[in-house]
């Protein structure tokens, strides 16, 4: 996996009028053998593989503006808490993938639960949450468009990047610190259905049918039909190519991968 170099993305940043333009900022690294904060969050205005890499052969104006992304923000937060927290690497969806390339963006679909769950820490970053405190309480005036709690929570992606990692720490819209899963297992739980065991010890070495992880991502959304099918690949144990434009069939082979390894006669109630 390729990973964001916390110094030296914070030292470009700190002095982008002299930085090296020739500075590498990202480097392929072994996922099972480096300690790594990984980010969570929802997509916005982001900066882009190429984008993150090019950025000191920019021109001046380019530059700005990309800089200027609540997208480049969120890289520069996140690397200022990672560096925080003692973590030499970070990973970005959004900067750490390029794709451009098919079969990159292939494979790291394929192993993004194997990244998430081998993170030392998660980040996940509430962009609509602007209190200190994390929300106990469904608010459908704050939240009318994801079911009365923050839209981090009705994302398809998500579902596994709570799940999968050993940690995860809550952000708000600010970067202040709100609350981790494990101590916020139960209010999660009544959020997304997913029962509390699973959010503070795991999947690990627990049986639960298909149709019981279906009903987690039940109602959840992704923004690519056939995203719907893929984020939930890692949770199952299944493995696909991606064929973006295949719309409501990615469901359908998942299903029949999900039938391939295993027994469990629930998944045809979906």
């Amino acid at each position: 996996m390729k990973l964001l170099n916390v110094e030296a993305v914070l030292g470009r940043e700190t002095n982008i009028q002299e930085a090296d333009p020739e500075c590498e900022i990202l480097k392929e690294l072994d996922d099972e053998t480096t300690s790594y904060a990984i980010l969570s969050h929802r997509w916005g205005a982001e900066v882009s593989y190429k984008e993150m890499t090019r950025l000191m052969k920019m021109e001046e104006r380019k530059r700005d503006e990309v800089r200027q992304r609540e997208g480049y923000q969120k890289i520069i937060k996140s690397c200022e808490q990672a560096k925080k927290d003692g973590y030499a690497w970070l990973w970005v969806d959004t900067c750490c993938i390029d794709k451009r390339s098919s079969s990159e963006l292939s494979e790291a679909i394929n192993s993004m639960y194997r990244w998430y769950k081998n993170a030392q820490v998660c980040y996940a970053y509430l962009n609509d949450v602007g209190e200190s405190t994390f929300p106990t309480e469904q608010d459908n005036n704050k939240f009318a468009e994801s079911n009365g709690w923050p839209e981090w929570f009705v994302r398809g992606w998500t579902l596994q990047e709570l799940i999968a990692p050993e940690e995860v720490q809550f952000f708000n819209r600010d970067w202040v610190h709100i609350g981790n899963r494990q101590h916020l297992a139960p209010t999660l739980a009544l959020i997304t259905g997913i029962p509390s065991n699973v959010l503070t010890i795991g999947l690990a070495g627990r049986s639960f049918s298909v149709a019981q992880i279906m009903s987690w991502a039940a109602e959840r959304k992704t923004t690519r039909v056939e995203d719907r099918a893929y984020s939930l690949m890692g949770l199952f144990g299944v493995y696909m190519p991606m064929l973006y434009g295949e719309g409501k069939m990615a469901f359908q082979r998942l299903q029949m991968e999900i039938i391939r390894r295993s027994s469990d006669q629930s998944i045809f109630a979906w």
